[in-house]
Formats: C-alpha cells, structure tokens, sequence
C-alpha cells in the first residue's frame, strides 16, 4: 500500500473514534457535575433539607453580607413590616455597602428589609437590628436564637451586617439551613426576588431605586434568592436558589471566586440529577382501625417529599395499632421520615 494510502486510512480510522466519541456522549447525555473553587459548599433542597452534594461544608468560616439572611428573618419574625421607623444616629455612615440612610428620616421595616437584602446596606442592617431590639448586641442574640431554631450548631453571630469579626461565623451547611428555613416565609421570598425597587427617600423629590446584586437573578432561569456577600477576609460568599419541576435547591458558596457561575452549575447538576416526589401528600387518608366495635380513619397531617435519583428507592410503612398510629418512609431501607397519624373526626 502506498504511504498516500497508509496516511488516508489512519485519518478515516482517526475519524471513527473521534466520532464514536462525541455520538456517544451525545446518545448517552453527559450529566452536570457537582464542582466548586469555594472553600465550602452546601447544595440542599428546601423542603426536605437533604444534602445533595457538599464540600467542607462544616468548617467554620466568616460569610460576610449572606449574614443579612438571618437579620432578615429575625426582622420578619419579630416586627411588623409596615411599622415606620425613625433612623437613629448610630445607624448613619456605616461601613461598606450603604443604603445612605440620613438621621432622622423615616422608612418602613419593609422599605429597610429592600434596602438590606437588594443593596446590602449596611446602614440598613443597624437600623433593623436597633429597631427590633433596641441595640445590635441585643439583636445578634436574637439571630443566635432564630438560627439555633433552623437547626444550626456552628454558627455565631455578633452583628446584623457581616463586617469582620472574629467571633462572627457559620457554616455552609447552617447557612443553607437558615436560607431553606427564610425561603419558607412568604415576605422573604418577595424581598429576595426582586431585582429592582423604588423606596422613600424623604426630603427628595426622587425615590432611592435599588438594584438587586444578586446576579443569577437575571441570569438563570427561575432563579429566586437570595444573597451575596464580600469582605477580604471571607472572600467572595454567596447564597443562590431556583425552583424548577417543584424542587427548590439553595446553593451556598463561602470563599468563591466565580460565585455565580459555580453556582448555576452546581443548580444545574442538582435539577439533572434529582426529582422531587411527593411520598406523602398532605392530609392522606392512611388506612382505618377498628376500636370498640368504630372504625376510625387515620391520616397524615403534614406533607412530606424527598429529593431522590436514579438507583434510590422510596418506599412507605404505616403502624395502625391501639397504641402506635404512624407513617414511616424509608429511603434504600433507611428511615428518613415519621409522623404520628391524627384521627378523623
């Protein structure tokens, strides 16, 4: 065979594999890998807190302004949003990002909230703290409490704005835990969504128009929430989540250059990846017993879904007798759910 020969079937034989090569990831379908630069990771689903995917995700690390998460909840839980407040001194020329509040100008706890989540306003985060509790050490006992209820063990938190202190920090996984826990209140998902708003700005013929740093936002598809975050000490933080297919996955990324990117790619593995079932609708009739000479209909009071992919089963289990009435999910065998079933009347 001439070397013209030789050189041609090497090329075509080249060309095959090279073809094999792409049909086959092509036929097959190549799935979104879960990968960060960050120092720590947590990927959850909202309702059911499962962790899909986490890296370093319990070392104790500052978060910068992703702390506003837990000022914001602590806010709505314990304030009336439309109570007005007087902006005092101390919460005037704060460090950092600012919403540039004057003394003694007067905004809503709503209007504040906007300005804390959507333009990071540090002066907004004092004046939250000061109005609901009276001063910032007192209110960052308050976040201690409203965190410690959202199930978080390593966290500490000593302002209500994220600006460096040693004495300040969380975790990945706390901190997805309390953004899960937020993003269950109506009130913080309408703040947190918002790209942009218009709020007082007293003494001004022209409003404040803030615009919401949260970039994913804009840019991936039905994004919902929720924070960044950046001192040079935590480095860039950031706090993302989407709904997609009734599944809502919180991202949180501590210390991440491409904190955005990281984090849409990270959302796409999870959607790729997992569906959420629905094991357990709320209010289920679960099956009867019989109790003198009645028969009575048990069933559940709560919902319950589950983030599951492929190769993992879910299966169910109801105890109906005189002394146990429950329901029980289990997950490849694994109990992940009870709950006491409650009577019909």
């Amino acid at each position: 065979m001439k070397k013209d020969g030789v050189y041609k079937l090497i090329f075509i034989l080249a060309l095959i594999i090279i073809l094999g090569a792409i049909g086959g990831s092509i036929a097959f379908g190549a799935q979104a890998a879960f990968s960060s630069s960050a120092q720590s990771v947590a990927v959850m689903e909202r309702s059911s807190k499962r962790i899909l995917f986490e890296k370093n995700s319990s070392e104790r690390l500052p978060m910068a302004s992703t702390t506003k998460i837990v000022t914001a909840l602590t806010v709505i839980k314990h304030c009336n949003l439309d109570d007005t407040v007087e902006i005092p001194r101390q919460a005037v020329g704060v460090e950092g990002s600012s919403v540039y509040l004057r003394e003694g100008e007067h905004l809503t706890v709503r209007e504040l909230l906007y300005g804390l989540m959507l333009r990071s306003g540090n002066d907004a985060a004092v004046a939250l703290a000061l109005h609901t509790s009276g001063s910032v050490e007192a209110f960052a006992e308050l976040m201690n409490e409203v965190a410690g209820e959202a199930g978080c063990v390593n966290s500490h938190f000593v302002n209500p704005h994220g600006l460096h202190d040693d004495e300040h920090y969380t975790t990945a996984y706390d901190l997805a835990l309390i953004s899960c826990s937020a993003m269950e209140n109506d009130d913080f998902r309408e703040i947190v969504s918002t790209k942009t708003v218009r709020i007082r700005n007293e003494g001004y013929e022209y409003d404040r128009v803030l615009v919401n740093k949260n970039k994913l936002l804009s840019n991936y598809a039905n994004a919902d929430g929720v924070k960044t975050g950046y001192t040079k000490k935590a480095g860039r933080c950031f706090v993302g989540s989407a709904t997609r297919n009734g599944m809502q996955v919180v991202v949180v990324v501590l210390n991440c250059g491409p904190m955005f990117e990281d984090t849409a790619s990270m959302l796409d593995a999870a959607f790729d990846r997992f569906s959420c079932q629905i094991v357990v609708p709320r209010g289920k009739i679960c099956g009867s017993l019989i109790s003198k000479g009645k028969r009575n209909y048990y069933r559940c009071p709560v919902g319950f879904s589950y983030p599951v992919k492929d190769g993992e089963e879910l299966t169910t289990e109801i105890k109906l007798t005189d002394d146990l009435q429950e329901i029980r999910v289990f997950l490849n065998g694994d109990r992940i759910f009870s709950c006491a079933l409650e009577r019909v009347n």
